[in-house]
């Protein structure tokens, strides 16, 4: 599910026990801090047992099912079996429905709720006029954990804060019982922001990192005037032809597969006392996420990918991360990581590493300089 996620939420059972399934045939519909995706099954048989209902939260690597494999499509559970798995399913969802029940129906609304979040919306007392009026950053706009708990804050920052009570003008003779302590302050000069759980986790990993490499940064300053002349040239015509705007990120992306080619050691990670080197060129690129929270994507076999094929991936995988339509697959397995400052206006940065890989490449904006009475563009 992608080398940061460590549990995921199961929005949807796409099938019940007594099912037959076929490899690589979805089972159920799952939701984490990144993605929200479907979760085919490894191997084929009939589906015994479901561990765990819609809504639950599970480990990373946990069984969630138990699949008979040596069943083939025609066969069947025993009798005995198949009603105790459908049992324990029912009651499950059924507790689930219960608990969200009392304040909110999902059948009352056109929209697709997940039971936690229709948990949730019970517990902080969340009507259904309210929940479809979030703006859902799940798949096909569905309102996911992230953006319950982010309207809940807003909410709870929006409710008028009482005025405080009035207090009598102190007398001579009372003027101890009208002494009162020192008001708190409801100024507005600080605002408590509680993280969500992918924030929390970058932080974790953030400093994970710098507890675990050395970071050395060095700093190199290059002459892209002609790479950016070509660009500006050839922007209008590929747009034409291939419908996609030709950036410089794909055009950073192909020289480092080329300079990973010459520097092998680079593309690497750290095991221990051992030094993997990866044979694939698999380059991550960090995408700003509306939430202001970063992803990183990975462009696999970057070194086999030609211009308009890197341009193509770059743009797809931005565009879905933007709206959380990625794949878990698409997350992980980098070998190598960059991060373009420059869109920031920023000459330079220094990011941290992508554990466990060796190195980080931040770019920084491309400007005119005048040197010698010549503009050139620097990098």
């Amino acid at each position: 599910m992608g080398e940061s996620i460590i549990e995921a939420t199961i929005l949807k059972w796409l099938k019940k026990p007594g099912d037959v399934i076929k490899k690589d045939e979805s089972v159920l519909e799952v939701a984490t801090d990144k993605v929200d995706t479907e979760v085919p099954s490894t191997v084929g048989g009939v589906l015994n047992k479901l561990l765990f209902a819609e809504g639950e939260v599970v480990a990373i690597g946990k069984a969630i099912a138990l699949i008979e494999i040596e069943a083939t499509a025609s066969a069947s559970l025993p009798t005995s079996q198949a009603p105790v798995a459908q049992s324990e399913v029912n009651v499950s969802k059924k507790e689930i429905e219960t608990a969200a029940a009392t304040t909110i129906s999902s059948d009352a609304s056109h929209k697709f709720y997940s039971p936690l979040v229709l948990n949730i919306a019970k517990q902080e007392k969340i009507a259904l006029s309210e929940l479809e009026k979030i703006v859902g950053t799940g798949r096909e706009g569905r309102v996911t954990k992230s953006d319950i708990l982010a309207f809940v804050e807003k909410r709870k920052n929006e409710i008028p804060v009482a005025a405080p009570p009035i207090v009598a003008p102190a007398t001579q003779e009372t003027k101890s019982e009208y002494v009162e302590k020192p008001a708190s302050s409801v100024s507005g000069a600080k605002e408590i922001i509680e993280m969500d759980r992918m924030r929390k986790m970058i932080a974790e990993r953030m400093l994970d990192s710098k507890r675990i490499s050395p970071h050395v940064t060095s700093f190199v300053e290059a002459d892209v005037t002609n790479l950016m002349v070509w660009r500006n040239k050839m922007k209008k015509e590929f747009m034409e032809k291939e419908g996609d705007a030709l950036t410089v990120t794909p055009i950073f992306i192909e020289a480092l597969a080329k300079a990973l080619k010459d520097f092998p050691m680079v593309n690497a990670s750290v095991e221990g006392d051992k030094i993997i080197v990866k044979k694939e060129i698999n380059i991550g690129m960090a995408v700003a996420l509306p939430n202001g929270n970063l992803i990183v994507p990975v462009i696999k076999h970057a070194d086999q990918l030609n211009m308009i094929g890197l341009t193509k991936r770059v743009n797809d995988l931005v565009k879905r991360a933007r709206v959380n339509k990625l794949n878990p697959d698409e997350v992980s397995g980098g070998t190598y990581t960059m991060s373009n400052v420059g869109t920031f206006g920023n000459l330079m940065g220094t990011p941290i590493i992508v554990q466990p890989q060796l190195a980080i490449m931040a770019f920084g904006v491309a400007q005119k300089k005048t040197s010698s009475n010549r503009n050139t563009r620097r990098r």
